[in-house]
């Protein structure tokens, strides 16, 4: 998995470069950056998920030669995930990157706890050990919108996502190593720089579909030949 190496702003890098505004103007979205809103409305739809509709969808099913719109690979789902291994010696570390997963996925995230004890990590079975949250629908649209078009673009000497980071069956991970790369963070309002983890769940069988559609949908790919 590709670790992104995000442009370091705030107290230490504001040595001899502007810092990055901590709030630039996202992609008009339904509940907008860092919200939570409890429903959707019936009529809104993601620019996202329209230009899908409108465009990739019928540019892939002939790119892939596929027969019918049906096959067509499309996002099932985007989950995040937020290690926070020293939660266990202070709590209000957990509690901070449970709302900062919240701000930046715009739907409220949850603890997420160690399924078995590994005794070299003095990790106990049920021992929190960090923050989750699995978008659909509108919000996961939305999340990538303001992925590809924000976020991204903000880590420094950026050269495009690791092309090999598939596992297989038609899904992609990625690294992200700061998470004030996201304009909704506020560098000076957080304890700590921490990364999380971007999968995203496609309907893809293989790895070649998926990354058809992904790249369809504007992520930013490097070139593979640098990856090897």
């Amino acid at each position: 998995m590709q670790e992104a190496d995000p442009h370091r702003h705030g107290r230490e890098a504001g040595q001899g470069q502007d810092r990055p505004r901590a709030r630039l103007q996202a992609p008009r979205l339904h509940a907008g950056a860092g919200q939570v809103s409890a429903t959707a409305t019936d009529t809104y739809t993601p620019r996202l998920k329209e230009r899908y509709e409108s465009e990739v969808r019928a540019q892939l099913k002939e790119e892939l030669g596929l027969d019918s719109v049906m096959q067509v690979p499309r996002l099932q789902k985007i989950t995040l995930n937020m290690g926070v291994g020293d939660a266990k010696t202070d709590a209000k570390l957990l509690d901070s990157a449970v709302e900062e997963l919240t701000t930046i996925a715009g739907q409220r995230a949850q603890i997420r706890r160690a399924r078995k004890s590994i005794a070299q990590f003095k990790v106990r079975e049920g021992m929190p050990v960090g923050a989750k949250v699995t978008l659909r629908g509108a919000r996961m649209y939305e999340f990538l919108d303001r992925l590809i078009s924000i976020a991204l673009p903000r880590i420094r000497d950026f050269r495009g996502l690791n092309p090999g980071s598939f596992d297989g069956r038609g899904n992609y991970s990625l690294g992200v190593r700061e998470q004030i790369i996201f304009p909704e963070i506020n560098y000076d309002d957080i304890q700590t720089v921490r990364g999380l983890d971007v999968t995203i769940t496609t309907s893809a069988q293989t790895d070649d579909h998926a990354r058809a559609l992904l790249q369809a949908l504007g992520l930013p790919f490097g070139d593979v030949r640098r990856e090897q």
